[in-house]
């Protein structure tokens, strides 16, 4: 086991939001965008971006920046987490030379499913591109005629629908901002990752709450090294490059062969759109309010699903899967009446959960036979025949109501880091529901 500190070895700073060049450091910087380069067997974009930058600074040109850009999480080519990256540069030109040049020697090409772009532009892009990506969906034409209106340079392979979130990376615009620090080995290494559990957990420890998702505490699993053929290592997820750092530093681990600091979207809800039940579309993801219209059932497979009724009647199914673990709980504890607002991905016509936030809840109520004059609770007299008091002989025709506590608060819950989306706003970052 070796000890390694990852060193980021990029200067970052933010591009403006409005996705204008104002303020821009340098005025022959420029944004080359990469997208679809991985398959299931290995490779990965975010790996090759890396890549990328450290080829650029051996040849002497500035790096200025690296973007990590999620894309709509419910896509249906996406590989794994359906990253798109930037890297903004001086090397003109020669940089997308050397972009395309590692795009023919590391993506995985043999895979159908694996059809990447490479495209660059003197500045951002119109960001209405980005945020249809990371919401909705667009088609390879589109990406076509945004990337020739705005002037870009670009190369697809095979169907080129690698250039969708190319297009986008070069337009991402965030509003929200986090970053990743990522590990990685060399693309060929496929064994299994030497990673000191519990150092992980130890620098969750250390830097929670401003690095998140690490690991999992209440299930005591690792999240943060994957288990798939990828050259990822870990990645550390958190608010600023000097809190991911920071969370590295206490990782032992194998040496990486490069590392990379990312600023993301990531866990900054941006894949959500504010919609009324009967407005939802296939695969998009969403956030609603609305009133529990049935009683929580568990189904096969221990799968958990209630109804959410909205103001103009319309009605969806919600579903807690199984992996979610205990967060289903969450949802068994509802009652027909509760108003929640929910967020999660539209499927096959149900939202699968990711959050919940519980605005209200009804009164739960279970009838009783009532209590006699006599301190003594009645009992059934018979079908029809009302209650009985066996000590007094008392009768009555009426029951008890009585008020049950809830064994759920209001308040806002969500699914475990083990379960959660890349985009996802996990709880301890503020502004919940805020995108």
């Amino acid at each position: 086991m070796i000890y390694i500190k990852p060193v980021p070895f990029l200067i970052y700073r933010k591009r403006t939001l409005d996705g204008d060049t104002a303020g821009r450091i340098r005025p022959d910087l420029m944004l080359i965008g990469i997208d679809d380069t991985d398959s299931h067997e290995g490779m990965c974009t975010t790996y090759l971006g890396a890549l990328l930058a450290a080829r650029l600074r051996d040849a002497g040109f500035l790096v200025t920046s690296m973007t990590l850009a999620r894309l709509n999480p419910n896509a249906r080519y996406k590989t794994r987490g359906n990253a798109a990256v930037c890297i903004e540069t001086d090397a003109g030109e020669k940089g997308f030379e050397i972009a395309c040049g590692l795009v023919g020697e590391l993506a995985d090409l043999s895979c159908d499913n694996t059809n990447p772009g490479v495209a660059m532009s003197e500045s951002p892009l119109p960001s209405w591109f980005y945020k249809k990506a990371v919401t909705g969906f667009l088609t390879i034409e589109e990406a076509f005629v945004f990337l020739d209106e705005n002037g870009a340079v670009y190369r697809g392979w095979k169907n080129k629908r690698g250039l969708i979130g190319a297009a986008a990376a070069l337009s991402a615009s965030f509003g929200d901002t986090t970053y990743e620090l990522l590990a990685y080995r060399h693309h060929e290494d496929k064994g299994e990752r030497d990673v000191d559990r519990e150092s992980i957990f130890l620098a969750e420890k250390m830097t929670y709450p401003h690095t998140w998702d690490s690991v999992d505490p209440e299930n005591r699993v690792v999240v943060c090294v994957p288990h798939t053929p990828d050259p990822v290592i870990y990645g550390i997820r958190g608010e600023s490059p000097e809190w991911v750092e920071k969370a590295a530093s206490y990782i032992i681990s194998e040496e990486p062969f490069i590392t990379a600091l990312y600023r993301t979207n990531q866990g900054t809800d941006a894949h959500l759109i504010d919609a009324r039940i009967g407005d939802m579309k296939e695969d998009r993801s969403y956030r609603t309010k609305g009133i529990v219209s049935s009683n929580p059932a568990t189904g096969e497979g221990g799968h958990v699903s209630f109804n959410l009724l909205d103001e103009q009647g319309a009605s969806v199914r919600c579903m807690a899967y199984e992996p979610v673990k205990g967060f289903r709980d969450i949802v068994r504890a509802l009652i027909p009446g509760d108003i929640v607002t929910v967020c999660g991905s539209f499927k096959g016509g149900s939202i699968n959960l990711e959050k919940i936030e519980v605005v209200s809840l009804a009164e739960k109520t279970e009838v009783h036979p009532p209590v006699c004059t006599c301190g003594k609770r009645m009992t059934s007299a018979g079908s029809g025949k009302g209650y009985k008091c066996r000590r007094c002989g008392e009768k009555s025709g009426e029951h008890g109501i009585i008020l049950v506590e809830r064994t759920i608060s209001t308040g806002r819950y969500e699914v475990p880091p083990v379960a959660r989306r890349h985009l996802s706003k996990p709880l301890v970052r503020d502004g919940l529901f805020d995108s």
